[in-house]
């Protein structure tokens, strides 16, 4: 029996198009991978206090080039550590994501810095729109309670004031939430103290509770 013919090679013209797609593919591929490696929030990193995390290298001339864009794509304009610490929370301190459609209480002590806030973003790191214009609570309008601490409520809806209260005034500080999609929380601390500086795990980290259920 004689053997089989080879079978004839494709025109040139489909081996130039198989190889233009397979150049395509990968350059798709490699946009995506690097998306992916800095997208988010370029201020979280490894070091954690509480659910916060943080990066020593973001505003840092040694920061590696994934470091820098993910600052460039969502840190805006991150200083250095000596002049403002970033703590970013994904989750409670349960371990579930934050959710914008549920209802969460922060308490804490401030930190040791000069000015500090806390402030609630979508997941893209982008402001929620909302009517009220309240976007963060801060060292200027935090109400410390008789042992020094403050807490908010972040949520769809603002909290009811206490059943003893006197007036609307004594409710809860309450962050607004549209009421769907990601929720993060970036804690800021402008002039920190040097012992935080040297030792960012040492925060005393506010905590983060979920409270009731979500909408």
């Amino acid at each position: 029996m004689s053997a089989s013919a080879p079978a004839p090679a494709a025109p040139r013209w489909k081996r130039w198009l198989a190889g233009v797609l397979r150049v395509a593919l990968g350059v798709v591929l490699g946009l995506a991978a690097a998306a992916v490696a800095v997208r988010g929030s370029g201020l979280a990193g490894p070091v954690r206090a509480g659910a916060w995390s943080t990066s020593t290298a973001s505003g840092h001339v040694d920061a590696d080039m994934y470091t820098r864009a993910r600052v460039a794509v969502g840190g805006l304009l991150a200083l250095s550590r000596s002049e403002t610490m970033y703590y970013v929370a994904r989750h409670d301190d349960s371990g579930a994501p934050l959710r914008a459609e549920c209802r969460y209480r922060v308490e804490g002590v401030p930190p040791p810095a000069r000015w500090w806030s806390i402030t609630a973003y979508a997941g893209d790191f982008y402001l929620f729109p909302n009517p009220q214009g309240r976007y963060s609570l801060s060292g200027a309008t935090a109400r410390l309670d008789a042992n020094g601490r403050f807490a908010l409520v972040t949520g769809p809806a603002a909290p009811a004031p206490p059943p003893a209260a006197p007036a609307a005034g004594d409710q809860e500080y309450w962050l607004p939430t549209p009421g769907r999609g990601a929720l993060l929380l970036t804690f800021r601390l402008y002039n920190p103290a040097p012992g935080l500086v040297a030792a960012p795990a040492s925060l005393a980290a506010p905590s983060i509770t979920r409270v009731g259920g979500c909408q």
